[in-house]
């Protein structure tokens, strides 16, 4: 069984500073979305960000959630990486960004199961690797620690230190389509798309 963590920090800048995780697609919060689908493959589910537990954040019936705060302060999504694996119970350990609304417990399930003797096994699509969007095992820490006291916080640079398991193609394809299952809800512009592709 692995680990599972929801990297909830970063101000939103592009989305005027509100909690992605809370927007509603198809009537349900993303967070909504993406605890339903960790919840069918681990009982060890984080959520990474800035310590406690927004109002409204969890829906009714969720699991156990553990809430914790970066360790290094101000360091983006890599410092959300850092402390989520040094706090996981289990490993493998499944890491998504909070804004991405259609993750499915299938493709994370198989992240969790390929990464065998590699250090993470990472989506690629025509846009590149999804590296908030994987499974690590818990070697990769010290990677990750080296490149925040070295200030080199972009999390895709990360990949050049790991052996990564690519998960590409034919193979991403059998999980659905690669672009919604790994669509970001980055801007209102692009939000208000997937509103009106979920609502056709």
């Amino acid at each position: 069984m692995p680990s599972a963590a929801i990297l909830a920090g970063g101000g939103a800048s592009r989305f005027g500073g509100r909690d992605k995780g809370a927007l509603l697609i198809g009537g349900r919060s993303i967070r909504d979305r993406q605890i339903a689908e960790l919840a069918t493959l681990t009982d060890d589910i984080l959520v990474v960000g800035n310590g406690g537990a927004p109002a409204g954040l969890l829906p009714p019936g969720s699991p156990p959630i553990r809430f914790i705060a970066d360790r290094v302060a101000g360091c983006g999504p890599l410092g959300g990486l850092d402390a989520a694996l040094a706090t996981a119970r289990e490993e493998p350990l499944i890491v998504v960004a909070c804004d991405m609304p259609f993750v499915t417990k299938a493709l994370l399930g198989h992240l969790a199961s390929v990464v065998g003797g590699e250090d993470v096994a990472v989506p690629f699509d025509e846009r590149g690797p999804h590296p908030l969007c994987a499974a690590y095992a818990p070697r990769c820490g010290a990677a990750v620690a080296c490149r925040l006291e070295e200030g080199r916080l972009a999390v895709r640079g990360l990949l050049d230190d790991l052996r990564v398991r690519i998960v590409s193609g034919r193979e991403l394809a059998s999980f659905g389509d690669p672009r919604r299952l790994l669509a970001n809800v980055n801007t209102v512009v692009e939000y208000r798309e997937w509103l009106a592709r979920s609502s056709a």
